[in-house]
């Protein structure tokens, strides 16, 4: 597992626009947002994938969602609705080797994405 820009933002070596942090997760504004509201929310239990995650334990990661969840409601999305994407793997556009969360919303979205 390679030292990515996550590790070290976790670290807070990095800044972010943090919006939401606890002992599980950690929840951030993109830099390059996709969507009027976008955030990043990342484990704070390091795994590259979710594959990866789920195996280590899998009652974090109902802990890590409802830190999701939390988030998206955090942000005022839950009435309009809200996005929530994980990206794996080079078919899956996975831009950096550590788990993470994408929360969209703040507008309509559309179907098929990609």
């Amino acid at each position: 597992m390679g030292d990515t820009i996550f590790d070290k933002i976790v670290r807070k070596e990095i800044p972010s626009d943090v919006v939401f942090e606890d002992e599980v997760a950690l929840a951030f504004r993109d830099i390059n947002p996709q969507a009027p509201v976008h955030v990043l929310v990342l484990p704070k239990r390091r795994a590259a994938t979710l594959t990866e995650f789920t195996e280590q334990d899998p009652s974090y990661l109902g802990e890590f969602l409802k830190r999701v969840s939390m988030v998206a409601k955090q942000l005022g999305l839950e009435e309009n609705g809200f996005r929530v994407v994980i990206n794996q793997g080079r078919h899956g556009q996975q831009s950096v080797a550590y788990l993470h969360v994408h929360i969209l919303g703040g507008r309509q979205m559309e179907w098929p994405p990609g």
